[in-house]
């Protein structure tokens, strides 16, 4: 099986630590956080990794190597510009029939080969990993009516979402809609559901947090720090 990693941004909310810091070594405890991913992905039957890199790769490259202390194989496909979360898929060699795409900067207990077997089985062209997120609103919410009059009052509500964990699978030929230039991960399963082409959304309760601000790279951190073999079983003691 075949994964690619999304590990070419800038992680300019993360500064200053990622100023001379690609964001996806960036340690949680004592294991950066795309080691976590690609020993998850080598312990569940994936035996390539294309990561896409672009700000400080030869950081990135230099450490993780050809992949073999991982259990897999390594490539690298440089942007040269960035060209967000689906262009960079144009340029990646040899790509399987099916293929995880993922951020490289996030911890999960997700099942990978488990999301790309219910992909194959449902026939889709594209998985979205969704993931409920609950909004807490601090204020009381004024609702009116089209004339502006009171309509009622709702004390402090909360919102249920479900939200994209930067986690999708795609078929091989998904990616032929892919232009040249910046293209999105979200434009791209929005042109495979424009031209008539099956979209899953699969939703899960694993753990999952992503690592774009301080404070969930702050949590993210502690969490793998209280209990490394939640996500890496086989750890020995703290990380």
């Amino acid at each position: 099986m075949m994964a690619v990693l999304l590990a070419g941004g800038l992680g300019s909310r993360l500064r200053p630590y990622t100023m001379n810091i690609p964001k996806p070594l960036l340690p949680l405890g004592d294991v950066p956080v795309v080691e976590i991913v690609l020993r998850q992905l080598a312990s569940q039957g994936f035996d390539r990794a294309v990561l896409t890199v672009g700000h400080l790769s030869p950081l990135l490259m230099a450490f993780l190597g050809d992949g073999s202390q991982y259990g897999l194989k390594i490539d690298y496909q440089l942007e040269e510009i960035p060209l967000g979360t689906a262009g960079p898929l144009r340029m990646v060699q040899d790509l399987e029939e099916h293929v995880l795409v993922m951020n490289g900067d996030l911890l999960t207990t997700l099942d990978f080969a488990g999301l790309m077997k219910r992909h194959v089985d449902t026939g889709a062209d594209g998985t979205i990993t969704i993931t409920k997120r609950t909004v807490d609103i601090d204020y009381g919410v004024v609702h009116r009516t089209p004339d502006g009059q009171l309509d009622r009052y709702e004390e402090k509500p909360s919102f249920d979402y479900h939200v994209s964990m930067g986690i999708n699978v795609l078929s091989r030929s998904a990616v032929d809609l892919v232009p040249e230039g910046r293209f999105d991960m979200p434009d791209l399963m929005t042109a495979l559901v424009a031209a008539g082409r099956p979209v899953r959304c699969h939703e899960t309760a694993d753990y999952w947090q992503d690592i774009g601000r301080i404070d969930d790279y702050q949590q993210a951190s502690a969490d793998f720090v209280a209990d490394p073999t939640r996500f890496l079983p086989g750890t020995v003691g703290p990380a």
